[in-house]
């Protein structure tokens, strides 16, 4: 790999390690009864999203929907670019499923990369986004993966994917009457 795509995994790293754990913290020292985490859930481990489990392998899914994310210019909760399926997970394993893996690398970027890195940056985020936890690598062989361009890694098993699309979404959206007025109420608590 390029030093700059060396760089840009360190960046995607640090930054996951970063969010992950401060999230983590966050949770640790909030008692919150009922919350959303807005904007996020795509990238959290659906283990530790729907049941508070957080491995190393928590944020190894997390760098694989990072990784799938920069490869493809999708990003998770971009449904319009991919009307059929419910995610970008969903779409990268249908095309993984279908041999056509190469069709998930952004056309922006087809022309200045080699394809074959390309499509390994797609398998390991499909390895990295696997439904079982003990089944995604650790992320120090990630790197290493990426970084040798291994070409002798096991066949992704079924991804970890947990949001279904509603396709009257957009109408119910639509019928939601907003309040006219701007006041805000908010309540703050302490521990």
């Amino acid at each position: 790999m390029t030093t700059r795509k060396m760089q840009i995994l360190e960046e995607l790293l640090g930054h996951s390690k970063y969010y992950s754990s401060q999230i983590n913290i966050w949770l640790n020292q909030i008692h919150v009864h009922n919350f959303c985490i807005f904007h996020t859930s795509g990238y959290m481990a659906p283990e530790y999203a729907m049941e508070g489990i957080f491995s190393a392998k928590s944020d190894v899914y997390s760098f694989g929907v990072l990784l799938l994310e920069v490869v493809s210019g999708i990003k998770i909760s971009s449904v319009d670019r991919i009307p059929s399926y419910a995610n970008l997970i969903v779409y990268a394993w249908n095309l993984w499923k279908e041999g056509k893996a190469k069709d998930l690398v952004d056309k922006c970027i087809v022309e200045n990369c080699l394809l074959d890195e390309a499509s390994l940056c797609v398998h390991m985020g499909l390895l990295c986004v696997q439904e079982n936890p003990d089944d995604r690598p650790f992320m120090s062989s990630v790197v290493l993966n990426l970084e040798n361009g291994c070409t002798t890694l096991p066949a992704p098993n079924h991804p970890a994917y947990f949001i279904k699309r509603n396709s009257d979404e957009g109408q119910m959206s639509e019928s939601i009457v907003n309040s006219k007025n701007t006041v805000t109420l908010t309540v703050i608590e302490g521990r």
